[in-house]
């Protein structure tokens, strides 16, 4: 078993309320739960207006796989126009560790 999660620091666009940062966020979140099939959520930054944090996870049996599935989600976020992707941090595990 292998288990996969990435944490994207992001800056947001023209932002001016949490309200119209939850309108930016959410729908990441929602597609990348939706095409990907992963678990993914706001994870941080949750009081600043331009900055978030959206963590993500992967479970798989295949290492492959999981690569790939962490890379086309790394793609599909650095791709969105209305964020800026400042950093991302990959993580790996698998049940030898």
């Amino acid at each position: 078993m292998y288990v996969g999660t990435l944490s994207f620091d992001l800056l947001l666009g023209d932002v001016r309320s949490l309200k119209e940062k939850r309108s930016v966020v959410r729908p990441i979140v929602a597609e990348l739960q939706r095409k990907f099939v992963v678990s993914a959520a706001e994870t941080g930054e949750q009081d600043l207006y331009r900055r978030a944090e959206i963590g993500l996870a992967v479970v798989s049996g295949d290492a492959g796989h999981l690569r790939d599935v962490l890379d086309r989600c790394e793609r599909f976020v650095a791709g969105r126009p209305e964020v800026e992707l400042l950093s991302v941090r990959r993580r790996f595990h698998s049940d030898e560790d």
